[in-house]
Order: structure tokens, then C-alpha cells, then sequence
């Protein structure tokens, strides 16, 4: 491997049956810019990510892909999530020297996991 390098991801998506209403609820709930019509609503990046960002494999009872999106304040983003249709799927619980993590679920049952800054 001493020649090869590591692929990185480098974008990601968000499928849903109503595109509009997944919209709506992203770019409320964190402050996204996505474009308003058409076949495929861009994200635009968002500014302030931790450095470096990592991902995992993990064992689970069904195959799918999270976000990990980091928040300023935990709290109100879940009481923002509830108030724009989703729910809390698992409250706040501390990583042992990590971060503090919670689980919500969009509207369309897409699992987020938010990460406190």
C-alpha cells in the first residue's frame, strides 16, 4: 500500500420520498444553504468542521449510512429537530473521553447523529 492512498469521502447524499419537506427540515434544523427546486437540491459546505474528519464501521441490525453533524448547543437542537417533525431516537450520553453524542430521527425515519461542539 506504501503507493496507494486513501479515497476520502468527498460528498454524500440525502434520498427521500419528499424532497421538499427533507429540505426544509435540514436547512432549518442546521443552517444549510440548499438550493430551493430542481431534480437534485445542493447542500452547500458548511464552515467550522473538526479537523480530521473520520468515519467508521460499525455493526448494526440494518445497513444504512449516518451523518454525525456537530451542533452549538445539543439541547435546543433536539427541542429544534422535535419542533420541525423529527424526533429524538436517543438522548444525550458522553463518549469516555470523547464527545457528548445524541441521536434524532429526520421525517422521513433518516437516523442524524448530533455531535456537541
Amino acid at each position: 500500500m506504501a503507493d496507494d492512498w486513501s479515497r476520502p469521502v468527498v460528498h454524500w447524499e440525502l434520498q427521500a420520498s419528499d424532497p421538499e419537506r427533507i429540505r426544509a427540515f435540514y436547512a432549518a434544523m442546521f443552517n444549510w444553504e440548499i438550493t430551493p427546486t430542481g431534480p437534485i437540491l445542493n447542500i452547500g459546505p458548511g464552515i467550522g468542521a473538526p479537523e480530521p474528519i473520520t468515519g467508521h464501521v460499525r455493526q448494526a441490525e440494518k445497513p444504512g449510512v449516518v451523518l454525525y453533524i456537530q451542533v452549538l448547543d445539543l439541547k435546543a437542537s433536539l427541542d429544534q429537530a422535535k419542533d420541525l417533525g423529527g424526533s429524538v431516537l436517543r438522548e444525550p450520553f458522553d463518549i469516555p473521553t470523547g464527545p457528548t453524542l445524541a441521536w434524532i430521527v429526520d421525517p422521513e425515519g433518516n437516523q442524524v447523529v448530533l455531535v456537541q461542539q
